[in-house]
């Protein structure tokens, strides 16, 4: 049965590996719907976060396949304990100045932020998971969404690990 899956991956900061990484997944036929990649609590290694969609076989398959890559340290499936995932979201919207109140109000619910205000526009930046990061796109759409851009998903398990 498909399901989504959050995938840590901890590999050598190193040029390439991003791409083996998701060559890997494309060559099992799963789609990555998100990934980002950062510095880690190690020096010289950087943290993959993957949220892909698939069965729970073919995903084990690719975690034992992913340590055979030279440069992948260790893999987790974040998604199979309690876990906190967030990803922000930059959002410009058409705001007229009398439509201002309107759009802060939502940006007020939703523990947004404005980052920028311009004569016409206004860029909201929202923090959250990914159905939140969803919603508050869904409710600005009325006002004309100019442009998006999001991160992708980061996460990590809940507790002491």
């Amino acid at each position: 049965m498909n399901r989504k899956h959050t995938i840590a991956i901890l590999v050598n900061d190193q040029p390439g590996v991003l791409q083996r990484v998701s060559g890997l997944f494309g060559r099992r036929g799963f789609n990555i719907e998100s990934i980002t990649v950062g510095s880690s609590e190690e020096p010289g290694l950087s943290r993959m976060v993957i949220v892909t969609t698939g069965d729970d076989h073919t995903l084990e398959q690719v975690q034992k396949q992913l340590y055979k890559l030279i440069d992948v340290i260790k893999v987790i499936d974040v998604s199979g304990n309690p876990m906190v995932g967030r990803e922000l979201g930059l959002i410009k919207i058409g705001a007229e100045p009398s439509a201002r109140p309107e759009i802060l109000g939502i940006v007020e619910t939703f523990r947004a932020a404005v980052v920028d205000i311009g004569p016409t526009t206004l860029i909201v930046q929202v923090v959250g998971d990914t159905e939140k990061i969803d919603a508050m796109i869904e409710l600005l759409k009325p006002y004309g969404i100019r442009e998006l851009s999001r991160t992708g998903v980061t996460a990590m398990n809940r507790g002491v690990r």
